[in-house]
């Protein structure tokens, strides 16, 4: 019959977290390879690189544990963003005015997800 609520929620969850971790790593292996063009801080190089190794693995050490994706991309995301907005205060502004849709996308998600789920949501009358 038809699948349980929980799963297709599991699907989306599975495939949103390889397509952030794909994007992260094309933005982490082009600024590396730019490297030549713009002088990028060694700290930056060494951390970005370490990023870059473990999203290429996640699909082997992360391909059943959602909290190890969700950490890989937490760390790919901080070693690209902690970076550019401790040298370019500026920078954190915009950051924090482009976190509102991020926050709303995501309490979204989270409620969906939770909806259909035995003992949540609205009661059965």
């Amino acid at each position: 019959m038809n699948a349980p609520a929980g799963r297709g929620w599991d699907k989306v969850e599975f495939w949103t977290s390889y397509f952030l971790l794909a994007v992260l790593g094309s933005v982490i292996l082009t600024r590396i390879s730019l490297i030549s063009l713009w002088s990028v801080p060694t700290p930056d190089l060494v951390l970005g690189s370490i990023a870059l190794l473990l999203i290429c693995a996640s699909p082997w050490i992360a391909r059943r544990r959602r909290a190890l994706r969700i950490l890989i991309v937490a760390y790919a995301t901080a070693t690209q963003l902690v970076p550019m907005c401790v040298r370019h205060p500026a920078v954190l502004l915009p950051l924090l005015g482009a976190l509102i849709p991020v926050v709303i996308m995501v309490w979204a998600l989270f409620a969906l997800s939770r909806k259909g789920r035995p003992g949540q949501g609205t009661r059965q009358t």
